[in-house]
């Protein structure tokens, strides 16, 4: 089998010592639904890619396991850490806890599992990233637990049966599989760039919007996408316990890995019970915002998770006028 490598992403700066909120995890509106949904708490998110730093002090309390699946520390197995940068700053976007200087990610009590299938240069063959995704499919927690979300900011031109198979899989065992859509993008809206996985219509794919509400022009534009989310000037964890702001639909992506993970728990409380993988997407799609670009660049548009919440709020306001309008209308005609 070929190699699949790291979708490009591009590094804007790195930086020592933060002390904020992400513009990406606000622009999405994650903090507002932070106590409905517990920040994510005990769901699990597993980021295939190049490791992750362990020791982070943003996210060392948030990996719970994980695996590797490449040459890299000899082959072991058990050696997952990052030694590129892209895998630790995709996860810090999704679970980051900040402790006294840092930065929080969309879901920052959540959990990792770190499945390391691209190398230090970001490649990888087929046939560890499918593995990687089966480890995903198959892990077990102590307590029972299992992987709610699957994150892949990694891709290549190849449709691979062998890896669309496992892919369905994922989703046929109640799994969403987020994918970043991929950085060949001409700015051009009626043309169309596909990656693998992310161009498969099972998976959850991810084009890039600026801080502007704009469409990255390297954003890939196809009939499979189904929603942007922030992936330009991205700030999230870095090697060396750093941080460092970033660009790509890789940085796109697990914005909406970590946004799954809140919507589920939220999900599971207002319906009291499971819910299914289409459930979810609909959750997720249910709150999105078209930016005025065609549907095979935006989807369904931007991510704003605090718009289901802000709807009901206007319509309980017209609720109230609409009311106190008929009790009027009743006084003047008795």
């Amino acid at each position: 089998m070929s190699e699949m490598r790291l979708i490009p992403f591009k590094v804007e700066a790195v930086v020592q010592q933060v002390d904020a909120l992400p513009n990406g995890v606000e622009m999405i509106q994650a903090p507002a639904i932070w106590e409905a949904s517990q920040k994510g708490k005990g769901k699990v998110v597993a980021v295939i890619d190049t490791g992750c730093q362990v020791d982070h002090p943003d996210l060392q309390s948030r990996i719970i396991d994980g695996k590797n699946f490449t040459a890299d520390y000899g082959g072991s197995s058990d050696k997952y850490d990052d030694n590129n940068g892209h895998g630790t700053h995709v996860a810090g976007t999704i679970a980051a806890m900040s402790g006294e200087n840092g930065l929080s990610g969309v879901a920052p009590e959540s959990n990792l599992v770190i499945v390391k299938v691209l190398n230090g240069v970001g490649s990888g063959s087929y046939e560890s990233i499918i593995n990687g995704i089966r480890y995903a499919i198959d892990w077990k927690g102590p307590d029972g637990e299992r992987v709610n979300v699957i994150s892949m900011s990694l891709g290549g031109p190849t449709d691979l049966p062998e890896l669309h198979d496992v892919i369905k899989e994922a989703v046929n065992r109640n799994i969403s599989v987020v994918c970043a859509a991929g950085n060949e993008g001409d700015a051009r809206e009626d043309t169309s760039e596909y990656a693998y996985p992310g161009a498969y219509n099972e998976v959850i794919e991810v084009g890039a919007a600026s801080f502007q509400r704009t469409l990255a022009p390297f954003s890939n534009t196809n009939n499979e996408i189904d929603l942007i989310a922030p992936g330009v000037d991205i700030l999230s964890t870095y090697l060396k316990g750093e941080y460092a702001v970033l660009s790509g639909t890789s940085m796109a992506a697990p914005h909406v890995s970590g946004a799954l993970a809140l919507l589920i728990n939220i999900s599971e409380r207002d319906f009291n019970r499971t819910l299914s993988e289409a459930e979810i997407y609909s959750q997720l799609i249910k709150r999105t915002i078209p930016i005025g670009c065609s549907r095979q660049a935006e989807g369904n548009g931007l991510l704003a998770l605090g718009l289901v919440n802000q709807l009901e709020s206007l319509f309980n306001v017209y609720t109230t006028n609409w009311k106190q309008t008929e009790v009027k209308t009743e006084k003047v005609t008795k």
